[in-house]
């Protein structure tokens, strides 16, 4: 299995800006596709962003234009550039790997991302 560790949340005001990140236990070479979820209090979760082996990436309709999902293979690592924030951004932010490309079998412990003033 792979252990997943996102940092680089925080407290923003809103139309700031926060990069998180990912590290993987190994080689995310061969994985298929990484992703950002994000859980609200009292709310399901929701994908945020994915990106697949090929650099081929996809946004949610409420981050586009926003937020930027890339990934580092040399570094083991996926980040999530995320600018403009809203308070409808805050939740925990969790990342996930899919090796199949199927479903999401490995996820993080999450990062709280509060957007207030």
């Amino acid at each position: 299995q792979v252990q997943l560790v996102e940092s680089g949340g925080g407290l923003v005001q809103p139309g700031g800006s926060l990069r998180l990140s990912c590290a993987a236990s190994r080689t995310i070479v061969s994985i298929n596709v990484m992703g950002w979820f994000r859980q609200a209090p009292g709310k399901q979760r929701d994908m945020v962003a994915t990106i697949n082996s090929r650099g081929r990436t996809y946004y949610a309709d409420s981050v586009k234009g926003r937020f930027t999902i890339s990934r580092d293979n040399a570094k083991n690592t996926v980040y999530l550039q995320m600018n403009s924030l809203k308070p409808e951004d805050t939740a925990v932010y969790y990342c996930a790997a899919s090796p199949g490309g199927n479903g999401y079998d490995y996820w993080g412990q999450g990062t709280q991302v509060t957007v207030s003033s």
